[in-house]
């Protein structure tokens, strides 16, 4: 599946900024950037138009696109013609089907890896089963770095190069800091994910990131709402847990310290279920996946069993409602009145153009939406609820995984020039 990366742009979610110039190599790569990043957010231009919205002389541009060329970062393209005279001049635009950013997803029920290469193509993707809960974090880590290992090997193969892994976590992740801090859901603390990694995988590993899952899912949700003209939108994603992503004004809403968006855990029902963070009736109690299953099966239905990938038991729990099954559809009720109420409070806050709900969400949606949407405006106070439409994920499941992937090529946006060296080392080590 191809992504539409123009208008939106990871420009606005990584956390390095565009490089400054201070030297001649820095300066050359800040224009290297620049380039390669209007093509990616403006589409297929001439040499000439490249020169007049960057503002850098035609003979700059001649020299930056033939080096961004010769990387295999973009390419030829169509024949453009400007007006009845004149001679047709020949488009640039992102190629990059040598390079990848990989993502992967720790979750309660699976491990994820997904490589999209820099026209936002998936060239790979492996899910397995996986009860994370019930396994120690270093034997987690062990299968992490297997799959990362045996995707780098295909890839290299294929001669395709990642430049960098973005890891997706649930849970609490100071910025910068490689460590899970705190993720109950899955039951680690301070677990150095990003070290860990790196050692297992040992010299020529590509560079390591770790970010919250549903941050990253807010990445991934961005660049298609983007192509809708949405900048401001909040992702909420359904699964053991709730995560949220926020998006304001085109960018990832962190934090001071990197922490915002833990909105699984608002307590919304103080008389209600204990939450694995150790408090009592958080959103998550009310939505989460622990409780959908909860309410529709008893605690020995199969739907429950951890070694059984999430989306076969979500399909089995999908078919029980389509034949009707009461248990099932009040299970589903009450779910969206959870949802209404939580989303309410935070378009009352946020004032988002949309909310995209995503996870295990996407499997009802058909059974949650009119509910949730009828709910939430009557709760919202702003008129016509403050202009917030709620969609559904088009991504499901793969959401987080996507965005590792895209904030791990926001690298070669940053520094195209260090692609090059990249792709070469990966060459000569395959």
């Amino acid at each position: 599946m191809k992504a539409d990366l123009r208008g939106a742009g990871v420009r606005d979610l990584g956390r390095t900024g565009t490089p400054r110039a201070g030297d001649r190599a820095s300066l050359r790569r800040s224009n290297l950037s620049l380039v390669l990043r209007l093509l990616r957010d403006a589409g297929p231009r001439p040499r000439t138009r490249i020169a007049a919205e960057t503002g850098l002389p035609k003979a700059t541009i001649t020299n930056l696109v033939a080096e961004l060329m010769e990387s295999g970062l973009v390419r030829e393209g169509e024949t453009e013609r400007h007006g009845s005279v004149g001679r047709p001049s020949r488009t640039v635009e992102i190629d990059g089907r040598t390079v990848c950013g990989i993502g992967v997803e720790i979750n309660v029920a699976y491990l994820s890896l997904i490589a999209i290469d820099l026209r936002g193509e998936i060239t790979l993707r492996h899910r397995t089963p996986l009860d994370t809960r019930g396994t120690e974090p270093a034997a987690v880590l062990d299968q992490m770095a297997q799959a990362i290992g045996e995707a780098r090997t295909t890839l290299l193969a294929q001669g395709v190069t990642p430049v960098a892994v973005t890891v997706a976590a649930p849970g609490v992740i100071k910025a910068g800091s490689g460590v899970v801090s705190y993720a109950p859901n899955i039951g680690w603390q301070d677990v150095a994910v990003t070290e860990g990694l790196r050692t297992r995988l040992g010299p020529g590993a590509p560079p390591i990131g770790l970010e919250n899952d549903a941050k990253l899912g807010a990445i991934a949700e961005y660049l298609v709402a983007a192509s809708s003209d949405i900048h401001d939108l909040i992702y909420v994603t359904g699964e053991t847990g709730v995560g949220g992503g926020i998006i304001s004004d085109g960018r990832l809403l962190q934090g001071s310290a990197g922490f915002a968006g833990e909105i699984g855990h608002m307590p919304l029902d103080p008389g209600g279920l204990p939450c694995a963070c150790g408090r009592v009736g958080c959103w998550e109690t009310l939505v989460g996946l622990t409780a959908l299953l909860r309410q529709a099966a008893p605690p020995h239905d199969p739907v429950h069993d951890p070694t059984v990938d999430l989306e076969q038991r979500l399909t089995k729990l999908r078919r029980r409602a389509d034949t009707g099954d009461a248990a099932t559809l009040a299970a589903l009720e009450r779910i969206a009145d959870g949802l209404a109420l939580g989303l309410a409070l935070l378009a009352d806050v946020l004032n988002p153009r949309a909310v995209v709900l995503g996870g295990y969400f996407t499997h009802f949606g058909d059974y949650l939406i009119d509910r949730v949407r009828a709910e939430f405006s009557a709760r919202v106070m702003a008129p016509e609820a403050g202009g917030c439409e709620i969609t559904l994920s088009s991504l499901g499941f793969s959401a987080a995984a996507r965005g590792g992937a895209y904030l791990a090529l926001d690298r070669v946006y940053q520094d195209p020039s260090g692609t090059a060296a990249s792709v070469g080392a990966g060459h000569t080590e395959s």
